[in-house]
């Protein structure tokens, strides 16, 4: 279940005037006019849930390009993706794009889980989200739980600081896919297909797939994994 939407800080402090906390709120509702056109264009779902505003679209998987090598690199939607998955997740008061956050994402049907992954943040000229490619046995509906950990980063503030200390998790039911691949052919220079959640064999875990497809003297090959081993964005 969806966990019951609370209302972080607000309030003027040694680190915040009443000036600059009007200045977060007209950030973030410059963010919430992208998510709103999202919701028109592509039909975004949101709810509130703990700390946060957290939305889900889905369109046609899509190739992205990423830093390889000292170069960008276009990496195209594997053949057998057929759907891109996005979360974005706005701080509950003030609206802003929250970064840095650990997103997981689990795509079910029938009770029965058919994707599964940590999505990492990615950029795009008009809405920031969090994503992946996925594959998935048609349109659908499925049942799409998001969770959110507690993030890592220090939060300024001796008042508004106190914010985003639990995990949440959110339900969207019965939503139907926009099943296709979009392709850039012109896209240049292109390297290995971007990796895909899914694919018919169990849930994937994105950053392992994402390290097995760079080269071994790639350094991001060596970072999806913490200290302890564990991956950084891996299963929830």
């Amino acid at each position: 279940m969806t966990t019951p939407a609370a209302q972080p800080p607000m309030r003027t402090s040694n680190e915040a005037t009443e000036e600059q906390l009007a200045v977060a709120r007209r950030q973030g509702q410059a963010y919430g006019g992208a998510l709103r056109a999202m919701a028109e264009e592509d039909g975004a779902l949101s709810q509130l849930a703990g700390d946060y505003l957290v939305a889900f679209v889905n369109e046609e998987a899509e190739g992205m390009y990423e830093l390889s090598g000292g170069q960008l690199v276009w990496r195209e939607a594997a053949p057998d993706a057929n759907v891109h998955l996005e979360v974005a997740v706005a701080d509950a008061a003030d609206g802003r794009f929250i970064p840095g956050l650990d997103v997981r994402i689990t795509v079910s049907r029938n009770g029965q889980p058919v994707a599964s992954a940590g999505l990492p943040f990615l950029w795009h000229p008009f809405l920031y989200h969090y994503g992946g490619n996925a594959s998935v046995p048609g349109p659908g509906p499925y049942d799409v739980t998001v969770r959110i950990a507690p993030p890592q980063f220090m939060r300024h503030d001796p008042v508004n600081g106190k914010r985003y200390a639990t995990p949440v998790e959110v339900r969207f039911d019965q939503v139907m896919f926009a099943n296709g691949r979009k392709a850039s052919p012109d896209a240049q220079p292109r390297g290995a297909d971007a990796p895909t959640i899914g694919g018919g064999a169990g849930p994937r875990d994105w950053a392992d797939t994402a390290a097995a497809s760079r080269t071994s003297d790639d350094a991001g090959a060596r970072t999806p994994h913490d200290a302890a081993g564990v991956p950084s964005i891996g299963r929830w």
